[in-house]
Order: structure tokens, then sequence, then C-alpha cells
């Protein structure tokens, strides 16, 4: 089959526009990414989920950022533990998370209402983000009720009586 100047051109400028659209889509996906990795820090992710976050002023390398801690919340609902975020996200599709995110009603200290708010990108980029991350680790410790103690080291959050109508 012979091809003529003008077959060879359209074919050229149908595989630069692929090229082009696929280094977009990368792009888009680092700038997903770098997003996803903004809100974490700027969300208070770590600082939970992250083992020494908060301790150390959040000098606490990537590779080991999202794993869950075994540090305890202690309050009049029990005791939570930060999850460990890598292994929960690989178990939620994209969308899954999105969904989850909407509606999830927590235990303390997890401000579940602020990541209500979030908007879907933002979600998905989060979502993205976690997902990249490396060496997913091992599992937080369980919930455990309030008339279990933790073992130390845990936090004892104190709430204020709640007020009459409230």
């Amino acid at each position: 089959m012979r091809m003529n100047a003008i077959t060879v051109a359209a074919g050229c400028a149908a595989v630069a526009a692929c090229i082009g659209v696929g280094s977009a889509v990368a792009a888009g996906t680092d700038s997903q990414l770098e997003r996803g990795r903004y809100i974490a820090m700027i969300g208070g992710c770590n600082d939970c989920h992250t083992a020494n976050f908060f301790q150390s002023g959040g000098q606490v390398p990537e590779n080991e950022w999202l794993k869950g801690d075994s540090l305890g919340w202690r309050g009049p609902w029990g005791t939570t533990f930060a999850p460990n975020l890598r292994l929960y996200m690989q178990k939620l599709s994209e969308d899954d998370w999105v969904k989850t995110a909407r509606t999830l009603k927590t235990r303390p200290p997890m401000p579940w209402w602020a990541l209500n708010a979030m908007s879907e990108a933002d979600l998905r980029a989060l979502h993205r983000f976690v997902r990249s991350l490396k060496e997913p680790g091992s599992s937080a410790p369980a919930y455990l009720p309030p008339d279990k103690a933790p073992a130390p080291p845990y936090m004892q959050l104190v709430l204020p009586p709640s007020k009459p109508g409230k």
C-alpha cells in the first residue's frame, strides 16, 4: 500500500496528539499526587496516622507516612488508634473511598466532619497519594471499649460536659 504525503502527515499528527495526551495524563497524575500529599499534610492526617509525626514536629520521612500508630486516644468512647491508611485505602476503589469519606462518622479524635466536607477532587487526590505510597506496613491496634485499659502510651482526652439540650 502506497502512502501519500497527506496520509503520512495525518498519521504523524495523530501520533503527536496521542503523545501529547499521554503526557498531559501523566502530568495530571503527578499534580494529583502532589495535591494529595498537600492535603495529607495540611489536613493533619499525619498527626495521628503517622507514628511520631506530631511529637517530632513533622520530622518523619514520607516513606513512613500514614502507616497508622499504636498511640491510643482514650476517652469516654473507649480507646481508638489511628488506622494504617495505606492498608485501608488498598481495600477501597477511588469511587468507594469518595462514598465512604462523604458519610463516615467515627469516634474521636478523628475529625470526620472535615473529611465529609472535602471536595470530591481533593478526596480523589488524597486516595491516589495514599495508594502511591509503598510498603504498606501492618495494622494499628484495634479499638478498645471504655472498660478496657490500653497499654501505654496513650493520650487521655477529657471532654467538657455537654450543655443541656445539646
